[in-house]
């Protein structure tokens, strides 16, 4: 099954794959039934989470096998559970490519004001280019663009259109692969096959790797950057039961 399980992964295009994640989770959760690791999104334990990534950045025990999150998406839901008032207070959100393990439950709380957009995705409300945001300015309180700036041919235009769309006063979360043994952002136009692609920057379909200078692409698009290191607010014992990546940093892009 894990290796059916990862060509699916790696070849099915990504529209499909969102369709196919929903009956998925119904059948993994019985095949790694226990209490080793814990999803906080979804509050199920498991004896292990499933692998994922690509050939160059394939982690093991990462993905909940019932609501599909990733460290990256368990580290999002504890910040804006436990240090930020996401669910309390009323709240305008644009949720760019929205995942499918916050999609429903983000559209239910009743205190958000919620909108979707992605150029494909079956989930989204609006399909459109990111390089050119079809909203208005200063609507949001808070915009959610995750592992989406490595796919674009020109993210500082997005991130710019991000910042436009934003409200003053409002913050975003905007999460990357990010490799730390690089000081600057790693690009290169003319590697263009994915098997180049993959090798370079970790993934067929991306197109930069971002370096440790991530935050000031943020600051020259016009946000505040703020790091939230996980170490600081949650115990080794948890970032292991909730399977985060220790290295990584959650940087909240706020609007003066």
């Amino acid at each position: 099954m894990k290796g059916v399980y990862k060509f699916l992964l790696n070849k099915l295009p990504r529209p499909l794959l969102i369709r196919l994640s929903y009956p998925f989770k119904w059948i993994a959760p019985l095949l790694y039934k226990g209490n080793k690791v814990e999803c906080p999104v979804c509050e199920k334990s498991f004896s292990s989470f499933l692998s994922y990534g690509s050939d160059v950045a394939h982690r093991e025990n990462v993905l909940c096998p019932y609501d599909l999150t990733l460290e990256r998406h368990r580290l999002m839901w504890l910040y804006l559970r436990d240090y930020s008032d996401f669910f309390k207070k009323p709240k305008k959100v644009l949720h760019i490519a929205p995942e499918q393990c916050f999609h429903k439950r983000f559209k239910q709380q009743r205190n958000l004001e919620y909108l979707t957009g992605d150029l494909v995705s079956p989930i989204a409300d609006l399909h459109f280019d990111l390089h050119d945001i079809p909203l208005e300015d200063n609507r949001f309180d808070v915009v959610f663009c995750n592992h989406v700036l490595e796919h674009v041919n020109d993210a500082k235009q997005c991130m710019r259109e991000l910042y436009r769309v934003m409200a003053p006063g409002g913050y975003g979360i905007m999460q990357v692969p990010q490799d730390f043994s690089l000081e600057k952002t790693y690009e290169d136009p003319t590697i263009t096959s994915p098997k180049e692609r993959e090798k370079h920057f970790w993934q067929k379909d991306h197109v930069r790797l971002f370096g440790r200078d991530y935050p000031d692409w943020l600051r020259e698009a016009g946000f505040d950057v703020k790091e939230f290191h996980m170490s600081y607010y949650y115990s080794k014992e948890q970032i292991d039961r909730y399977r985060l990546d220790p290295n990584e940093i959650l940087y909240i892009a706020s609007k003066k």
